[in-house]
């Protein structure tokens, strides 16, 4: 059975366990015909409302660091009073993001091995603890390198939580329902984001009227240290801990790996991850798969918010607003664009789960790489006026992190139980480290390479945009898993 794409035999029974009254056991019949859904029950939508949360507040802490990331380094790279140039603002801003994703990929692999260890909801625990904290902290920022040393340790528990939470979920949920259920799962990432860039767009609001002195009761302080109550907001997730902390228990399928595997099976082990060609294999494309998609988001996406800020700023000078008015309708309006990003986002994930479940994970992949190649170069290229944010946009949300769905659906289905947390996390967090590159790239390409070019951030994000070829290269080495139950 190793090291074929032979679909695996259904799994034999588990044997008896203690049941309570909520428990994934307490199957809903099956007839094939039906929404995802309606074979839940209590127990799986708890979990799945659990396994969300988390991850929502997850992406709601990645979203505030993107919104905040160019009016902090603002203000942090301020040495004697003379004003960091767009240059270092937009170096010191990839130097921070590829720092933040050091520390999400580190997180990810050790807390990917202490998921398959000691459990999935234990660890998710003290994963959403980490981000949480960090965040907080990382408003007490008085310069650049304890700011990133504050993102460094956001990191590991941002990158921790999403390999524990998608296996978490894809032990629970019934066979019909798993692709569906970890599909909706990503979606609903949008929702943090979509809530991070509500928070952006009230400060923006208010700093605007403290700057004007429209805003009866507001200082100058608030207009200034805005981004700093953006990661105060942060801190909130860890009230979840709580709520796992109280009723979730660890997967059946999970339980039953770690009783039934003595000395047979390493959980968590990378050596085990590695000596069989089919799980080497596996991990080995997954990685390239989600370094694509990560390059593709970190690397470029998500700095076409800086990319808009200027076509923003350029609109609100030729309407003759003064530069603090113009700083707060800036931050407004980035938040507003992040709203639309992350609405096309919701749809375009959902959007992978349909299409992989009809055509196959692989086709699906194919066909999203495409997709996000070309919106992407698209928005870097052409967009130039205020209105053409509100169509392009969201079609680059859309194309873009719909991938991000499919990792969700697919890295689960590449490795066994008790290699299903570490696998995944090798996969999308080794990734992240490769991925690194990225930011630093970019940076580089605007501020050396294309330094002498009007608007060096457009021919940067083009050429970036080449990473989604490596994407499609990688696809013929990728095994179908579609109707296919998770390996054993």
């Amino acid at each position: 059975m190793h090291g074929t794409d032979e679909p695996q035999s259904p799994d034999r029974p588990y044997p008896p366990i203690k049941k309570t009254q909520l428990s994934e056991s307490a199957l809903v019949e099956d007839n094939g015909v039906g929404p995802w859904w309606k074979l839940l029950n209590r127990y799986h939508w708890f979990v799945f409302i659990v396994a969300a949360l988390g991850w929502v507040f997850d992406c709601l802490d990645q979203q505030l660091f993107n919104l905040a990331r160019v009016p902090a380094m603002r203000e942090l790279l301020v040495v004697d009073g003379q004003a960091a140039t767009k240059e270092m603002i937009a170096a010191y801003g990839g130097y921070a993001t590829s720092i933040f994703l050091i520390g999400w990929a580190t997180g990810g692999l050790f807390f990917g091995i202490l998921g398959d260890r000691v459990g999935r909801a234990k660890t998710m625990m003290v994963t959403i603890l980490l981000y949480s904290v960090f965040t907080g902290l990382s408003a007490l920022s008085t310069g650049f390198w304890d700011f990133a040393f504050y993102r460094f340790l956001t990191g590991l528990g941002v990158g921790g939580e999403f390999a524990v939470g998608v296996a978490l979920v894809a032990e629970v949920m019934p066979e019909r329902a798993r692709p569906y259920a970890l599909g909706m799962l990503q979606a609903l990432s949008a929702i943090g984001n979509i809530t991070a860039a509500f928070i952006a767009m009230a400060l923006g609001y208010a700093a605007e009227g403290a700057a004007s002195g429209a805003v009866e009761g507001q200082t100058v302080w608030l207009a200034e240290n805005y981004w700093r109550i953006m990661f105060v907001v942060g801190i909130f997730p860890a009230l979840l801990v709580v709520l796992v902390r109280r009723k979730l228990k660890e997967p059946e399928r999970w339980q039953h790996s770690v009783a039934e595997g003595g000395q047979k099976k390493r959980a968590g082990s990378y050596a085990e991850l590695f000596s069989d060609p089919r799980w080497r294999r596996n991990a080995l494309v997954g990685l390239v798969l989600a370094f694509t998609g990560v390059i593709g988001l970190w690397g470029i996406g998500f700095f076409s918010i800086d990319l808009i800020q200027s076509v923003f700023r350029k609109h609100f000078e030729e309407q003759g607003f003064s530069p603090d008015e113009i700083k707060g309708k800036v931050t407004l309006w980035a938040g507003i664009t992040s709203v639309m990003i992350n609405v096309g986002a919701f749809f375009g994930m959902n959007a992978f789960s349909w299409v992989t479940g009809i055509i196959g994970r692989r086709p699906a992949f194919a066909i999203f790489f495409v997709l996000a190649g070309a919106s992407t170069a698209m928005v870097f290229l052409e967009l130039d006026k205020f209105s053409e944010v509100f169509w392009m946009i969201p079609i680059m949300g859309f194309c873009q992190l719909a991938l991000f769905g499919g990792y969700a659906i697919y890295f689960p289905e590449l490795f066994p139980t008790h290699l299903r947390s570490t696998g995944t996390s090798f996969c999308y967090n080794v990734g992240r480290f490769v991925a690194a590159s990225g930011p630093l790239a970019l940076g580089l390409l605007t501020s050396v390479v294309f330094k002498d070019y009007p608007e060096p951030m457009r021919y940067a994000g083009v050429t970036m945009c080449s990473v989604f070829v490596l994407g499609l290269l990688v696809l013929p080495f990728a095994p179908e898993t579609k109707g296919q139950p998770l390996p054993e």
